[in-house]
């Protein structure tokens, strides 16, 4: 299997669920800042210029966050990256959902590139402040799933990948305290060796 990732991007959390696995893999660095996503060498992969990308053996490609992560715990049971319980894997999947499709695209969006939300400039500090918003709403509801467990679903899932990724960007690139439940779990998250991997291979550690 091949990756595409970008340093630092939402691909970090797919990224050490690979790590996590523990299967050969090959990650494939696209330098999204030079407009590698839009380049045909990689559109031809995906045409939504995005990443994570994930290029199958069989040729096949799969992409979006959720259906990447899921797909991963799905084929390789052994990982445990969902709970063998079903009411608890759903709850897996609608934590992995809230991560990505709220904090991550409506907070995080609108914090990075407000542009997209507003055209007149005069409006973008408006769409930021909602951006942390709703971010911020979001990180309370993480906190609360986390009391009196380590991980989001008790062990470790594919949605604490998720929770990981957007804190990344919260507490490391943007210099903002996470609540204490949250705050807990990123430490422990960075903790666990398959991340710690994967920042030293992404140029984060």
């Amino acid at each position: 299997m091949k990756l595409f990732y970008a340093p630092g991007a939402c691909s970090l959390g797919i990224h050490l669920l690979l790590e996590e696995i523990g299967k050969p893999y090959e990650a494939v660095l696209l330098n999204l800042r030079e407009g590698a996503q839009f380049k045909p060498e990689f559109t031809s992969i995906n045409a939504k210029s995005k990443v994570p990308t994930l290029l199958r053996d069989d040729g096949s490609v799969l992409t979006e966050y959720p259906a990447i992560a899921y797909y991963l715990a799905a084929t390789n049971p052994e990982a445990r990256l969902l709970p063998a319980d079903p009411a608890m894997a759903a709850r897996a999947l609608e934590l992995t959902d809230f991560a990505v499709a709220t904090m991550h695209m409506q907070g995080f969006s609108r914090i990075f590139r407000p542009a997209n939300f507003a055209p007149s400039e005069a409006d973008h500090e408006a769409v930021k402040a909602r951006g942390r918003e709703i971010y911020e709403k979001g990180l309370a509801v993480m906190d609360r799933a986390l009391e009196g467990q380590d991980y989001l679903c008790g062990e470790f899932s594919i949605a604490d990948s998720a929770l990981f990724y957007v804190c990344f960007w919260w507490a490391a690139r943007l210099g903002h305290a996470l609540p204490a439940n949250v705050a807990a779990h990123y430490d422990r998250m960075k903790a666990r060796p398959a991340v710690a991997r994967t920042m030293a291979a992404e140029g984060l550690a």
